[in-house]
Parts: structure tokens; C-alpha cells; sequence
């Protein structure tokens, strides 16, 4: 006998009522929730609408087109990159694989050097100089740089600081000498350019030619316009070494008569006789803290550090810009001086080739010239040996055949240290390195192990491993802590209405496999990343989606100021 029509959709009705209702795009099911404010976790499910976080805590038999089953896994906020040289990288590839595998979904950039603002000259010198990375250059400034990474794709989302070093050039060129009042107005006229095109705040890196040249008083004037708009200052110190005491004296004055927020970049103490001075910076930084100034630190947790041969250098040879620092080098006489205060104790500049304490603490790692390539990975005391010459003349050979500063690793912190460091907790955690893959281009130099490894080697060995401090400060330091210090719109939480830059791993099995011999090796225990609701990372695999943005600083005054 045939139902009536009445009675069949009643029963479609409740059939439909009873069953489970798409209400979100994902649910993260069953997770343990670490939030990233730092408190316990506790067992849940984060619900993702579009590019936000819709619900955090259970949303019953309400469904997701996309399930994750979470439970045993940690769900967290998106891991912040609060040092990361990925300008180039992400420009070869936008995935930025050794980064997404890592949970991290912001790349923040500047550390002295800034891809904007640029003029005519500067972008010739960038075309000249490239490595092994190709590239045009249709920006200027910096916020056009950060739209032109976003506009290709990339992955992970973008924010930068403006370079001091990249203001001097602009400005200056790079000659040894203080701007004139008319020319430090212009700085700080592109400071503000800057800062209202979403830039976090000025960056230093006081070690390097022309940076080295600039007076504090003018990093004070510079940061004084930042803190006009809320930015930060943040800076490679002028010494990490023999004066790290000083140096950190400068920061803290440059905080206080700018009345601007500082951070350090990767805090260390390097080269062995100024390991003990780690404390003491620590005392001052935080005794500026108690007196009100708001100064913080990152780092990465490897004991070596890296950048290039003009480290090992002084810094009047550099004047003038790459061409003039090779041509003087060719000068045998200054090769001579050169090779002399290369060998000579100082503390009027940071000579990283003694800190490291022996040429075979000084590893090569990336040349420009194909004929140098079969170096890579060599020891500076290796290939000094191989050419019969002393270390000082192999390190002035290389700069001048490779035409390049040559990349460099070189060995100058404690484990110890590094340890404290990372139980301070007003440090977060930045690569100082690339995004890379193992695979194409990347594979023509050797990174630092840190580009593959830092975050999940923090919560791997100095987590789990060694408990130096338990994985919801891990996480907060990684998360909250940085957005904050950066004055972020609804980033570094996992909370309803922030943007959905969301990572679930497995805290039992996180873990990073590269090292300085074979630094090419992806970390793993990282299943899934999201990135403003997108989902970059599937059971461990990239899905190839490029659904970064431009993260700006509280300054922007663009179009969609409201839409950080």
C-alpha cells in the first residue's frame, strides 16, 4: 500500500533534523586545545568558517566539510617566524615547505635589510649581486614587495620590518659618516612611508658594513617616527660578543629616548670567554623590564650561528659597497692589514672568525661561482689546507673569487646558554634562514640545519627531550607572545573571531632531522597547518594551496586598515 505524500515528508523532515548539520568549513575534532595564552590545555574541537575561527570547545553533531580527527594530537595557533630570510626563497617557490612543515604560518622579515624601499641604484646592485635565486624586481617599496609575494602566492603569510641598513643605502650610499639633518629627514620620511604601509617597526644589524656606521642617536631618530605608529625596534646588536654588555645598554637606550618597544634578535652570548656575560645581559634587559620598558629577545636553539665571511672582516674595508670592499682586497697592502686585524683580538668590531676560536669551526656552506661549489660543506681549515695557504688568506681568496661574502657557519655559543635562553620567557623562536625544499635550486648551497629544524627542535628535544620548559609555554612563545610583541590583529591565539592560522601535531613524535652535514631534510610530526582556514598541509604533506597574506603593523593607513 502507498504512503501518503504527507506522511513520506514528514518522515524526510526528521530524518533531516536528526541528522547531522554542515555548519563549519573544518572541524578539528578531539584535540588537546594548547590556545597559546600559555594555560593548560584541555580537549576539544576548533571549528574554522572561512578564513576565521568559528568555535573552540565541542560543537556536538554540528559537521564540517572537512573533518580532522584530532584526538592524541596537540592543536595550536599558527607558529610566528619572528626572524626568517624566506624574501628570496618564497620568491622561487611560495610553498615554503621547510617552514608549513614546521607548523610555522608567518614569516616576518627585516633584520636589518628589507626588500624596500628601494631606488634605481639599489635594484641594479640586488640584480647584480643575486645567488643562486633569479629574479625581477617590478617593486619599490616595501609594502609593494610584500603584495608582490602574495600576488605570485605563497603559503605562509608575510610581514616586515623596514631596514635601517636599507634606509642608510637609500639615503647615504655606504659611506662611513653621519647623514646630514637634511638627509636623516629623509630617512625618517621613508621610516614613515614604511610604517604606513603595514611595517612592523625598524630593524637593525649593527655588526655589518654600512649598518656599523650608523650612530645611536640616529637609530633614536629613525625609531622615534616608528613609535609614531605603534611599530617596534628590533636589532642584530652591535656586539653578541666582546662588548654584549654595551651592546645591550644600547638597545635598551634607544627603547627609552624613542619610548619605542626593542627586541634582540637571536640573543646569545658568542665566542668562548664571553659565554659568562649571558647572565649579566639578562640582569639588564631584565631590569629594564621592571622599570617599565617593554624589551624582548628570539633565538634560534642551535649552538652555531651563520651569515658570511665579511664577519670575519673589519668593517672599513667594506666601505663603500661590495665593489669597492673587492677591489681593496685585491691591494696588497691592505690584504696584508687586513689579514692582521683579522688575527688580532678587538673589541672596536665583531671579528666572528676568532670568536669561532679555530678555522675548523668555520664551515662553508654557499658560493655564487659553480667553480667553488665542490667546497660546500667544507671546514674553513679543510680548504685552507687544500690550497696550501693560511686560513686569513683562503677566507680573502674566497670573498674575492666567489664575488660574493660567501655563506658561512660558524660555531660560537654554549649549549648551556642556549638552554637558558630558551627558559627566559619573554624569548620567542625565529630561523634567521630561508624556506626551502630539498629539491631544484635549493640544492646548489647548504642552509643552516635551522632552516629546516628550529621550531619543531624546540618542541622535540627541548620539550619533550630535555624539558626545559613545558609545551604550552613552548607554544606560547611561538604563538601569542610574538603577535603581541608585534601588535598583530587577531593572530597568535586560538580564539572565535581570530584569523584561522591553525597547526595539529603529534608532541610525541615532533622532531627535526637536519644537520650541518646534511641540512637538506624536512622536520616531521607536523600532520596538518592551516592558513587563514585553508589548509597548506595535509597528513604531512604540502596540498600546494598559497593562501598567505600581508600581515601589516598597527601604522597601516591603506585601503583595508581594518583588515590586518
Amino acid at each position: 500500500m502507498r504512503q501518503p505524500w504527507s506522511i513520506i515528508l514528514v518522515s524526510a523532515m526528521l530524518l533531516w533534523a536528526c541528522s547531522p548539520r554542515v555548519e563549519y568549513d573544518v572541524v578539528i575534532r578531539g584535540g588537546t586545545i594548547y590556545d597559546g595564552s600559555g594555560s593548560p590545555p584541555f580537549v576539544g574541537d576548533v571549528a574554522l568558517r572561512g578564513d576565521t575561527i568559528a568555535a573552540i570547545g565541542s560543537v556536538g553533531n554540528a559537521r564540517g566539510r572537512v573533518e580532522i580527527n584530532a584526538a592524541g594530537l596537540a592543536v595550536a595557533p599558527g607558529f610566528i617566524n619572528m626572524l626568517s630570510w624566506a624574501t628570496e626563497s618564497l620568491i622561487a617557490d611560495g610553498r615554503s615547505q621547510s617552514d608549513i612543515r614546521q607548523g610555522v604560518t608567518l614569516e616576518v622579515f627585516g633584520e636589518g635589510w628589507s626588500m624596500g624601499p628601494l631606488n634605481e641604484a639599489m635594484k641594479r646592485e640586488m640584480l647584480e649581486r643575486q645567488g643562486d635565486i633569479k629574479y625581477d624586481i617590478p617593486w619599490t617599496t616595501l609594502g609593494e614587495y610584500l603584495e608582490y609575494l602574495v600576488q605570485r602566492g605563497v603559503s605562509p603569510n608575510v610581514a616586515s620590518f623596514v631596514g635601517a641598513t636599507t634606509l642608510r643605502i637609500h639615503v647615504l650610499g655606504y659611506a662611513d659618516r653621519p647623514p646630514t639633518p637634511e638627509e636623516l629627514e629623509r630617512m625618517r620620511q621613508l621610516v614613515r612611508q614604511a610604517m604606513e604601509e603595514g611595517a612592523l617597526g625598524v630593524g637593525s644589524s649593527l655588526i655589518y658594513a654600512p649598518a656599523f656606521y650608523a650612530s645611536t642617536e640616529e637609530l633614536i631618530e629613525l625609531c622615534k617616527v616608528a613609535a609614531e605608529y605603534g611599530g617596534m625596534y628590533i636589532s642584530h646588536i652591535r656586539s653578541e660578543g666582546n662588548r654584549l654588555l654595551e651592546a645591550v645598554d644600547e638597545l635598551i637606550r634607544i627603547a627609552r629616548e624613542a619610548k619605542i618597544p626593542a627586541e634582540i634578535y637571536h640573543l646569545k652570548a658568542a665566542g668562548r670567554a664571553n659565554w659568562p656575560k649571558l647572565e649579566e645581559a639578562i640582569r639588564r634587559i631584565e631590569a629594564a623590564r621592571a622599570a617599565g620598558l617593554r624589551i624582548t629577545a628570539n633565538m634560534y636553539p642551535y649552538t652555531a650561528g651563520a651569515t658570511g665571511l665579511n664577519a670575519a672582516m673589519p668593517p672599513w674595508v667594506q666601505e663603500g659597497g661590495h665593489r669597492a670592499w673587492i677591489e681593496r682586497l685585491k691591494n696588497p697592502a691592505i690584504r696584508e692589514r687586513v689579514k692582521r686585524e683579522m688575527r688580532t683580538p678587538t673589541d672596536r668590531w665583531e671579528n666572528l672568525y676568532l670568536m669561532a676560536g679555530s678555522p675548523e669551526n668555520v664551515l662553508l656552506v654557499g658560493f655564487k661561482n659553480e667553480a667553488l661549489k665542490p667546497l660546500t660543506g667544507k671546514t674553513l681549515a679543510e680548504v685552507a689546507r687544500l690550497r696550501g695557504k693560511s686560513p686569513e688568506d683562503t677566507i680573502i681568496d674566497l670573498v674575492i673569487e666567489d664575488n660574493s661574502r660567501v655563506d658561512t657557519v660558524y660555531f660560537l655559543m654554549s649549549e648551556e646558554n642556549v638552554k637558558r635562553q630558551i627558559a627566559l620567557p619573554w624569548v620567542s623562536f625565529g630561523s634567521d634562514a630561508e624556506s626551502l625544499a630539498p629539491e631544484g635550486v635549493f640544492l646548489k648551497s647548504n642552509p643552516h640545519p635551522r632552516a629546516y629544524g628550529t621550531f619543531a627542535r624546540v618542541l622535540g628535544r627541548y620539550v619533550r627531550e630535555e624539558k626545559v620548559i613545558p609545551l604550552e609555554e613552548a607554544i606560547r612563545r611561538m604563538t601569542s607572545l610574538p603577535a603581541e610583541n608585534l601588535k598583530l590583529d587577531r593572530r597568535g591565539r586560538l580564539k572565535v573571531g581570530y584569523f584561522a592560522d591553525v597547526v595539529v601535531f603529534d608532541p610525541a613524535k615532533i622532531q627535526d632531522h637536519a644537520t650541518y652535514e646534511r641540512p637538506h631534510q624536512y622536520a616531521t610530526g607536523v600532520l596538518h597547518v592551516f592558513v587563514n582556514g585553508v589548509q597548506v598541509l595535509k597528513d604531512g604533506e604540502h596540498t600546494g594551496a598559497k593562501p598567505g597574506r600581508v600581515v601589516r603593523g598597527p601604522g597601516y593607513k591603506g585601503p583595508s586598515a581594518g583588515l590586518r
